[in-house]
């Protein structure tokens, strides 16, 4: 018998979510071949310096955009609430222990889903606005010299608190199963939903029956 299944992502959500992982990937490539020597090699991946240091900024402002069509779409879901907080102060006790018995009931994204998605938007937003301010094509000469060294500087940082949420979240989708397959085939199972985001199973449901 088939495991009755409930949609999490449409065909549109999962599309977005992939082109913004590819322009990430590309654009970190990118970065990391301009931030230092060791990592030039990077810039083969791209076709070579020149082509690198054209298409990284672009890379840059496609992820932006994409990541803002994100944004939009599952922006109300990660709306902070009281049962997030909750559930962030027993996150430790239930990686350490593995017990997620206890955990609060969430709704489709829990406390530390939502401070990913907070801390990519405030990063992908620093990154924008630091990297036109030192983009020498077009802008850096109406910007000061000093303050082109203090957007680098940020724009190195945000690049870097970036990738470490996105490795964080890599490594929670794929620890959590099930969480990976929703992103690539749209849907989770009945018993999977239940489990991690039963309050969001339960307005599913009731939508269902409407």
């Amino acid at each position: 018998m088939k495991t009755p299944q409930v949609q999490r992502y449409d065909a549109g959500q999962r599309s977005n979510h992939w082109a913004v992982v590819t322009c990430f990937v590309l654009a970190a490539a990118s970065g990391f071949a301009l931030f230092h020597p060791a990592l030039f090699w990077l810039s083969n991946l791209l076709g070579g310096p020149q082509w690198t240091r054209i298409l990284h900024p672009y890379l840059g402002i496609a992820m932006f955009v994409l990541f803002l069509g994100m944004f939009f779409m599952f922006v109300g879901a990660n709306v902070w609430r009281k049962e997030d907080s909750e559930w962030l102060g027993k996150a430790g006790a239930m990686i350490s222990k593995g017990n997620a018995v206890k955990m609060p009931a969430v709704g489709k994204y829990n406390g530390g889903q939502k401070v990913v998605f907070w801390l990519f938007t405030l990063c992908l937003v620093v990154l924008l606005v630091t990297g036109v301010m030192f983009w020498q094509a077009w802008f850096a000469a109406s910007v000061p010299i000093p303050l082109q060294r203090v957007a680098v500087l940020l724009h190195a940082l945000a690049a870097f608190v970036l990738v470490l949420g996105v490795i964080v979240h890599a490594y929670a989708a794929i620890w959590v199963k099930g969480t990976l397959g929703a992103m690539v085939r749209g849907s989770v199972s009945s018993a999977w939903a239940r489990h991690h985001h039963p309050l969001w199973y339960r307005d599913q449901m009731k939508a269902s029956k409407k």
